[in-house]
Order: C-alpha cells, then sequence, then structure tokens
C-alpha cells in the first residue's frame, strides 16, 4: 500500500506493507503529470514501513527512473534497510538528481527544504 501527499513541488510517498508495481504506477502517474506541468520535482519515499517489493516493481521503477533521468532535482529515502540503502547508492549512476538516504524524518525534511524553492 502507498500513502501519496504533494506539497507544492515535493511528492512523499509512504510504503505501508508489500510495495506492488500498482503502488508504484500511483506514484507514477502523479509524478508524470507534476513533471509535465510543473517541471522538476523533490521526493521524499519513506520506506520504514515496506516489507518487500515485487519483481514487477522493480522492474517498473528502473523503467520509470530512466525515463525521468532529469525529471528530480532531490531524492530524501526514509530507511534503516541496507538493501535499500546500496539500491539508492546505484540509482544515483543513472538520475541527475540528489539522493541521499536518511533514517530520521526531520533530517530528510529539512534536507529537501534547504533547497531554497522547496518549502514542505
Amino acid at each position: 500500500m502507498i500513502s501519496i501527499d504533494l506539497h507544492d513541488e515535493v511528492i512523499v510517498a509512504v510504503v505501508l506493507g508489500e510495495f506492488t508495481v500498482s503502488d508504484y504506477r500511483e506514484f507514477e502517474e502523479l509524478a508524470d503529470y507534476k513533471i509535465k506541468f510543473g517541471g522538476p520535482l523533490d521526493l521524499l519515499f519513506d520506506l520504514r514501513e515496506m516489507a518487500g517489493f515485487t519483481v514487477d516493481l522493480a522492474v517498473e521503477e528502473i523503467r520509470h527512473t530512466l525515463r525521468h533521468a532529469h525529471d528530480f532535482r532531490r531524492i530524501a529515502i526514509l530507511t534503516d534497510d541496507q538493501w535499500v540503502t546500496w539500491s539508492a547508492w546505484v540509482s544515483q549512476f543513472f538520475v541527475d538528481a540528489e539522493i541521499k538516504v536518511f533514517d530520521d524524518e526531520e533530517e530528510a525534511k529539512f534536507w529537501l527544504e534547504s533547497a531554497p524553492q522547496n518549502p514542505i
């Protein structure tokens, strides 16, 4: 399950339980719409309550990342999972966005807010 909120130019997505391709496509629809009509975005992805993900989700995430390699400015990922942290590190090679992993939500929000155009 995914919960998605939009705060100005920041998408906040929280994953609870298993992360599926249908959850990711819900995120994609909003992101694609905002990018098309508003330009680059920042993203806060909270994966602390994620129980796992499906293989088709991983494939979809790679496709979306490659299509939007220049459309995100900053991506903050909340997790304590080493696999997710490693995956975020690898993703940096495919996007222009700054990607940072956090275990504290307030630090992640502060980092995103430190970009002048991005109040959450």
